[in-house]
This record gives C-alpha cells, sequence and structure tokens, in this order.
C-alpha cells in the first residue's frame, strides 16, 4: 500500500460502532499519531458539537486528538457560509438550536422570517409544519438552499427514523429548487479538509464504512479511498458498483506499518 501524509477517518462504523469499541482501530489512529501523520475525524453528523465528540474520542475512547482533528458538516458548512455570503446575510436555520447557535456565532443573522436571503438545513428533531413552511418560502422567495447532508434514515432505540435528508426532499418537492450539499457523498467536505491539512490530493487517504457517503465522496473529491469492512458496506456489495475503492480491509488493523 501507497504511504499517505494524510488521512481522512469516518467515525461511527470504522472509528466505532455505535456504542461498541474497535479496538484495531484505536491501535490505528495511535499508530498514525506516533508516525507524526495527520488525521482528521469526518462525520456527516450536523446535531452533535465539536466538543461532545471530542469527549466521546479523548475521554472515553482515550485517542489522542485535537479539536481542530474533529470536521463535522456543521463546521464543513460554517466555512462555506463565510466563504461565500457577507456577514449581513440572513440565515433560516432548519436545524436544532447547536447550528442555530453555530451560525450566530460566525457572525449572521439567524432570521425567523420567510425573507432569509439562505436556507441552512439540517437534522430537526424538533420540526413542525410552520418551520417547514418558512424555510419553504425563504426557497420560494429566492433564497439559497445548502444542506448539510442528505442522510436518509437515522438508527434510534426505537428503530430508524427519517434523518436529514428526508426534511431536504420534503423541500426540495415544495420549492422545486435542488441545494448544495455540504457533506458526504459531496466531494466539498473532502476537498475542504484536505485543504485543513494543507496536503495535496495524492498525499490523503479517504477511509469509511460506507461506500455511499464515505467512499463516494473520496471519489468525487479526487483522493484514494479505502474501504474498511466494520460497518454498513459488505464485501460482496463492492463488485456491484461502478468504481471500486482504491484499498477494501477487514480492519483499520491492516492499515498499521503502511
Amino acid at each position: 500500500m501507497k504511504t499517505y501524509q494524510g488521512y481522512i477517518l469516518d467515525l461511527d462504523g470504522t472509528t466505532y460502532v455505535g456504542s461498541n469499541r474497535l479496538p484495531l482501530s484505536e491501535q490505528f489512529i495511535h499508530y498514525l499519531d506516533r508516525s507524526k501523520r495527520q488525521y482528521l475525524f469526518m462525520t456527516n453528523n450536523a446535531t452533535r458539537p465539536v466538543s461532545t465528540i471530542y469527549n466521546q474520542l479523548k475521554v472515553d475512547l482515550q485517542l489522542p486528538v485535537e479539536i481542530s482533528q474533529i470536521y463535522t458538516s456543521a463546521v464543513a458548512a460554517i466555512e462555506y457560509l463565510q466563504e461565500n455570503y457577507e456577514r449581513s446575510s440572513r440565515v433560516f436555520v432548519l436545524g436544532e438550536d447547536f447550528l442555530k447557535a453555530e451560525v450566530q456565532k460566525a457572525g449572521y443573522a439567524v432570521t425567523d422570517s420567510n425573507q432569509a436571503q439562505v436556507v441552512l438545513q439540517a437534522l430537526d428533531r424538533h420540526l413542525n409544519y410552520q418551520r417547514l413552511t418558512l424555510a419553504c418560502q425563504c426557497l420560494l422567495n429566492g433564497a439559497d438552499f445548502i444542506v448539510t447532508n442528505r442522510d436518509r434514515l437515522i438508527p434510534t432505540e426505537l428503530g430508524l427514523a427519517p434523518s436529514s435528508g428526508a426534511i431536504t426532499r420534503f423541500l426540495m418537492e415544495a420549492s422545486e429548487k435542488d441545494p448544495f450539499l455540504i457533506g458526504k457523498p459531496s466531494p466539498s467536505i473532502v476537498e475542504s479538509a484536505v485543504r485543513r491539512m494543507n496536503l495535496n490530493k495524492d498525499q490523503v487517504l479517504m477511509i469509511g464504512d460506507n461506500y455511499q457517503t464515505d467512499i463516494q465522496a473520496g471519489h468525487l473529491a479526487g483522493v484514494d479511498t479505502c474501504l474498511v469492512l466494520t460497518g454498513v458496506t459488505a464485501k460482496e456489495d463492492v463488485s456491484n458498483f461502478s468504481y471500486q475503492p482504491s484499498y477494501i480491509i477487514n480492519d483499520l488493523g491492516e492499515l498499521i506499518g503502511s
């Protein structure tokens, strides 16, 4: 296997699986730290503060990680706003309180009117019809449509539940407007992560367990990809896909020493 200077690691299914630890994944991350390689943890989740994820990785899993090494679709969305919109822009946030606070912290005016210039949509587990209507009216009035991620379903204690992508489909149907996607499988978040590490694309490996999100995002961004068989995608499914990952491994322990 080629030697890389930077690694982008998915979280659930790759670094851990739900509440279950993956010891070989943890050993690989410690190996990267000892080898002075750069690495980022990436997730589509836009409902959890970076500090919460940091505590999980640092305290619960005892991994060598800094807050700056955690890159969520919420963080990437804020960066996208900062790169493309004046601070005077009015933003309607269809998401949870954490995301609204982050948009305000970045200097934008979060509005609840239907005259916003941008609709930023994520998973909102407290959503109601009034909020959906306001978001739709903003889009019909010409607002730009930005989505943190289009994950269709999310696992819960009671089974699968609608996720951010289900809300996106509602707004797309009502407004007849397509969104700009921030999170995986969009290449945008991977390209931003590569810039964060100040590396070239050929120096970076994208590692994840989900072909449809992790591997597709890496492929579209032009970086090498590694599918790890500890999560969503099974090995027998890979032959059905048009693009083949650069590498397929059973667990991250296989990368130790590479």
